[in-house]
């Protein structure tokens, strides 16, 4: 029995695609204000876990004194 041949090429993902399009589509500057944008909306929603958890504890510890 064979194995299977190995690919030497990548499959592209949907990721891979999308960004292709958009290549397309967009001029470089609007591409990287999107992208800016994007990386804003991820760190905001970091930022705002952060508080959530530094709420609880802060909650915890009050509720042992």
């Amino acid at each position: 029995m064979q194995a299977a041949p190995v690919r030497a090429t990548a499959i592209p993902t949907v990721t891979d695609a999308l960004r292709a399009v958009e290549s397309l589509l967009m001029s470089s500057g609007q591409r990287t204000a999107r992208r800016n944008a994007w990386t804003s909306v991820l760190e905001d929603r970091r930022r705002a876990k952060d508080r959530v958890e530094a709420q609880r504890v802060l909650e915890a510890a009050a509720a042992r004194g």
